[in-house]
């Protein structure tokens, strides 16, 4: 067998058969990372995070001067704007020499909002278009988790005014924490010790703030619970491919600004769309990434659940019902999804499926374990009447039927000879399909 044939048939099927149980730690954590790369690749492909990206470039483009204005406004109520108008100047739009330019249309537009053809109609205009910007955010974040349903208008309005306070606050945090530090450096002389902690946190700073602050947007912005280490791990990684990325800006822009031919004095103006594309890119990327470790173990045995077979789908149903009965007979505690998938070496997708079917078909219910937010589950009812002809009646049933609005004569007398056979005593298996018409036993009459 060839080397890519082996790698295939790894990357397809024999990483997702080990679960977390039949690993050491060290295997484990390797597995989880070449998983969640994987899982982010394909989630990449499949949501079509480039077009999302140039989308929310768009969108960017016309919210930026909203959102700087917003935040400069908060800024200046706490009296901290210049700080927020240095951390600009730092930025690659400083040395792109369109901070005056951005500055001069963000005063503008406060000046509009404060005033304006109408009373508050500048502010509605303001607020509006920052709420549309964070609203596609949190959209985009959804549609890659799988959320399908955004949180409420309130709850929308009270973490975009979170964002927005969190922001100016970390780069003036980030701000006093440098000038700490170069101080206290600076007493501390002895063997050049102190000069080099300076320099080491003063560039360090800038990365820690954009880990803190994409850490936070992909913990609070999607409507669904992300654990820690999954919003901070991406986080990590799109905050430092963020400042690399503006790193690179700065020698792009001083390559520009000497060897600039074509675009002349608008060569900015395409270097700056990259910017903000590749920004959204990567912070999109990171929501993926975020998705992926949150939900490492949903992929196990993923491509063999694509073609898994109605039997053995049964079988997993019963055995799941089994154990649930078994618990409640015994009168131990109910269990929740995730720790029968554990004991069990289950896949994690499949026993939340297959548990949210039983639910609908009545067979077991949800209740709630007294030290955990999460639900159990146990009978429905009296578990001295289920039989295993319940459980697959129950399931077979689930759904809709004789929906067709002009079914034929000949269907619709098919149908009720089959299911007269299936529930009579018959050995539905023993009858030859030609004769299913014909090898009906009907029921006595009343």
């Amino acid at each position: 067998m060839s080397f890519f044939k082996k790698l295939t048939d790894f990357l397809l099927y024999d990483l997702w058969r080990k679960t977390g149980e039949e690993l050491g730690r060290w295997r484990k954590l390797g597995f989880m990372i070449l998983r969640s790369i994987v899982i982010t690749v394909r989630g990449f492909l499949n949501h079509n995070i480039n077009t999302r990206a140039n989308a929310l470039t768009y969108s960017m483009m016309f919210a930026f001067v909203p959102v700087l204005a917003l935040i400069l406004a908060i800024a200046k109520g706490f009296g901290f704007e210049q700080v927020i108008e240095a951390k600009l100047y730092e930025s690659v739009l400083g040395k792109m020499n369109v901070v005056p330019t951005i500055m001069g249309f963000v005063e503008r537009y406060l000046e509009t909002a404060r005033g304006g053809a109408f009373i508050g109609v500048g502010l509605l205009v303001l607020l509006w278009s920052v709420y549309s910007f964070f609203s596609n955010i949190e959209s985009s974040f959804n549609t890659i988790w799988q959320v399908r349903q955004s949180r409420s208008k309130l709850r929308q309005f009270t973490t975009y005014i979170t964002v927005l306070l969190l922001v100016p606050m970390l780069m003036v945090a980030s701000s006093g924490v440098s000038i700490v530090v170069g101080t206290a450096a600076e007493s501390i002389n002895e063997w050049m010790l102190g000069q080099s902690l300076r320099v080491f946190f003063v560039r360090m700073l800038p990365f820690i703030t954009c880990w803190l602050i994409f850490s936070w947007m992909y913990w609070a912005i999607p409507n669904t619970k992300v654990g820690a280490w999954a919003a901070f791990i991406p986080g990590i990684v799109v905050g430092t491919l963020f400042q690399l990325l503006q790193m690179l800006s700065f020698y792009l822009v001083a390559f520009l600004s000497r060897t600039s031919i074509i675009y002349g004095a608008f060569a900015v103006i395409p270097l700056l769309m990259t910017w903000l594309q590749l920004s959204c890119l990567f912070i999109l990327s990171g929501a993926e990434l975020s998705f992926a470790i949150e939900n490492n173990e949903d992929f196990d045995y993923e491509r063999d659940l694509q073609h898994i077979s109605r039997r053995y789908k049964d079988f997993v149903t019963l055995f799941l019902t089994w154990l649930i009965v078994c618990r409640f007979d015994k009168g131990q505690e109910p269990q929740t999804a995730a720790e029968m998938a554990r004991e069990n070496r289950l896949p994690a997708r499949l026993v939340n499926q297959l548990l949210g079917r039983l639910v609908e078909v009545g067979i077991i219910r949800e209740t709630y374990k007294d030290d955990k937010d999460e639900h159990a589950y146990m009978p429905a009812y009296d578990i001295n009447k289920l039989s295993v002809g319940d459980v697959i009646a129950r399931i077979d049933r689930q759904g809709n039927e004789l929906f067709l609005s002009q079914p034929t004569e000949e269907s619709q007398l098919f149908w009720k000879r089959y299911i007269e056979l299936r529930d009579d005593s018959t050995d539905v298996s023993k009858v030859l399909v030609k004769d299913l018409m014909e090898q009906v036993i009907s029921k006595p009459a009343a």
